[in-house]
């Protein structure tokens, strides 16, 4: 597939994901892991297909990958969680879209860094970057909504 195309959907993907969760949706496991899970193989596949990719740039890729979990991980602090329905729904934030910039920004000065220490630019792909990300946060609000004692949605519920 071409990878402008590629990048294109992932885009539109993410940008419906967010503006879904900025209006509020219900939490439903299947609708909270699959983008995450679908775009860190797409990653995982991208990089495996890589030509070239050497020890170096795999431990950066992994570094920048536990750290977009981490990041991930706080910004899913920041979603507000609540009882709509007897279903638990979750809504971003003003605090859920500042964590966002700090986000891009830390991610940013990370790749900056990990290519002047020796990864080639070209080695961590974006998709793996967003679904690790997006997989942090999923993890945190599962964990939150599990603890909240408030039923998760039905996947038809809409």
């Amino acid at each position: 597939m071409n990878p402008w195309l590629l990048a294109l959907i992932i885009a539109v993907v993410v940008i419906a994901v967010v503006i879904k969760r900025l209006i509020g949706e219900p939490v439903n496991a299947r609708d909270l892991f699959a983008a995450p899970v679908i775009l860190t193989g797409i990653g995982l596949l991208s990089l495996a297909k890589m030509a070239d990719v050497t020890g170096t740039d795999l431990a950066w890729v992994t570094a920048s990958a536990v750290l977009g979990v981490a990041l991930g991980a706080l910004r899913g602090a920041t979603v507000q969680l609540v009882d709509k329905g007897g279903f638990l729904w979750q809504r971003y934030t003003g605090r859920t879209f500042l964590a966002v910039i700090g986000t891009l920004a830390v991610m940013a000065g990370f790749s900056v860094l990990a290519v002047k220490m020796g990864m080639h630019e070209n080695a961590r792909p974006i998709q793996l970057s967003i679904g690790v990300s997006f997989l942090g946060e999923s993890l945190v609000i599962g964990r939150r909504g599990l603890a909240s004692g408030i039923p998760f949605a039905p996947a038809r519920l809409r």
